[in-house]
């Protein structure tokens, strides 16, 4: 597979094109699936690109949707070709975070909130390894390999030297006092973060326990936006066991409101750096006791 096809991505893509074109059409999505007798919940899960599509499936609905230029017909085919394709972390068995995993490998910019542990694209290998660990149990030795390489892997979109993930992190307080592997983990951790911060394409900013109630008390939550503009952005809600995905335009201006007001009531990055450091020589001082 070539290395600038996500299949996540194109799928998706593919699902928005022909979502526009059954719109243009002016056909609802429970007539076409009548029309191809299959469920109307099919129809939806190959536009919202939760559902893989054959050049079949392609050709068919392009029939029903009065496309005739083969121009058009091809392109699309060609895009479902490459959506059934596997992506790098396939190669590391089945990821429930896969469909996430696609995306961000292919966003532009990534607005992060994050309550309780230093985000993954953050973290070090050490502090990786005890949050897989203890986060998610019953697990062997083996599958917290398997993810640990995954995610670190996931870290080279923040080095790409040529394009870079353009990353901004809203980080809860607790994330830097909450011990995760025990002080010299912590310290190493913090002081990575403060050396990423100090990227230009990455913006850190902590919200110290002095805020109190704010917006994001209900949870995390990330901002993806894609080099197509600003109305290819969707909201990623992790969870335990099903993710959330909203990608209606008024969901993602509501989440990017509440992104604004966090950064506004978070520290500077400066003073974030401050913050960190200070926690840091906690963790020293931790770590040099008997």
């Amino acid at each position: 597979m070539a290395a600038n096809i996500n299949p996540t991505v194109r799928r998706r893509r593919l699902g928005a094109e022909l979502r526009r074109l059954r719109q243009a059409s002016g056909l609802k999505s429970t007539e076409v699936a009548e029309r191809l007798m299959v469920s109307q919940p099919k129809i939806s899960h190959m536009e919202n690109g939760r559902r893989a599509i054959s050049p079949r499936d392609v050709r068919d609905l392009c029939a029903i949707y009065g496309v005739t230029d083969e121009q058009v017909i091809d392109s699309l085919m060609r895009m479902a070709e490459e959506s059934r394709q596997q992506g790098w972390w396939n190669a590391y068995g089945d990821h429930p975070q896969s469909v996430y995993i696609g995306l961000e490998a292919d966003a532009a910019s990534l607005h992060t909130y994050e309550t309780l542990v230093i985000p993954g694209l953050l973290q070090t290998p050490a502090y990786a390894h005890a949050v897989i660990e203890e986060t998610i149990p019953p697990i062997t030795a083996e599958q917290v390999d398997r993810r640990l390489k995954v995610r670190l892997r996931r870290q080279h979109r923040i080095y790409d030297t040529v394009s870079p993930l353009r990353l901004w992190v809203v980080l809860e307080e607790s994330a830097l006092r909450r011990v995760v592997g025990g002080p010299d983990v912590m310290r190493e951790q913090l002081e990575h973060v403060n050396t990423l911060a100090a990227e230009p394409h990455i913006t850190v900013q902590v919200l110290p326990f002095a805020v109190g109630a704010h917006p994001g008390l209900s949870g995390q939550f990330s901002i993806l936006q894609f080099a197509d503009g600003p109305q290819a952005g969707l909201v990623y809600l992790k969870r335990f066991t099903s993710d959330l995905y909203l990608e209606k335009q008024s969901d993602v201006q509501h989440y990017g409101m509440m992104y604004e007001h966090l950064q506004a009531e978070a520290l500077s990055p400066d003073r974030t750096r401050d913050l960190i450091t200070d926690a840091i020589k906690s963790y020293t001082g931790a770590a040099s006791c008997p």
